[in-house]
């Protein structure tokens, strides 16, 4: 099997759709590569594409002090991923296309990672995950268990600056992403 690191290396060489031409960076993954927690989240943007690097841009600012603030961090509680490894032009939602082709990629980072729980970041990564007509506003803060994982969905942090009544769902629903966790890692 593949470790992280050959399998970015794989990723970053990737031409399999369109948008190997416009990208400066693929954008792998970032966190514990052992975290019991996923978040996936639907392309880089352009902040992400300049550093390679997955939610760096304000959106993802947001939920890493959100994150914080629960005492949950990036390279310690969680890993953060793409369903999409390059930018669609103009922040647009990816194509079936161009996700099909990256869903592999993101399988194998699940494997690899071996998370318990997965958290869809927003309307794009619910439907690739859990249901293709999966409607984020119906289906938040549900949790669901499929093939030995715990997933749920929440907004796209980007959904809170252009929705601020979205704000208070949200924080619940990471608060439970948390409680799950703190119920795993007390079985453990």
């Amino acid at each position: 099997m593949l470790r992280l690191d050959e399998l970015s290396g794989v990723v970053s060489g990737c031409t399999k759709c369109r948008l190997h031409h416009s990208r400066t960076n693929t954008v792998f993954g970032e966190g514990n590569p052992n975290a019991k927690v996923m978040f996936i989240e639907e392309a880089p943007g352009a902040d992400e594409d300049r550093q390679g690097r997955p939610f760096v841009g304000k959106a993802g600012q947001l939920l890493d002090k959100a994150l914080n603030a629960l005492n949950f961090h990036r390279d310690k509680n969680y890993y953060i991923c793409n369903i999409c490894k390059c930018r669609p032009e103009n922040n647009r939602v990816p194509s079936d296309d161009e996700a099909e082709a990256c869903l592999p990629y993101l399988r194998k980072q699940v494997v690899i990672v071996k998370p318990q729980i997965i958290v869809c970041l927003g309307a794009t990564s619910a439907r690739y995950i859990i249901d293709k007509q999966a409607r984020i506003t119906a289906i938040r803060g549900q949790w669901l268990e499929r093939k030995g994982y715990h997933i749920t969905a929440t907004f796209h942090p980007a959904a809170l600056f252009r929705d601020e009544s979205k704000k208070r769902l949200f924080w619940e629903d990471l608060k439970s992403i948390k409680g799950k966790y703190d119920e795993i890692v007390s079985s453990d």
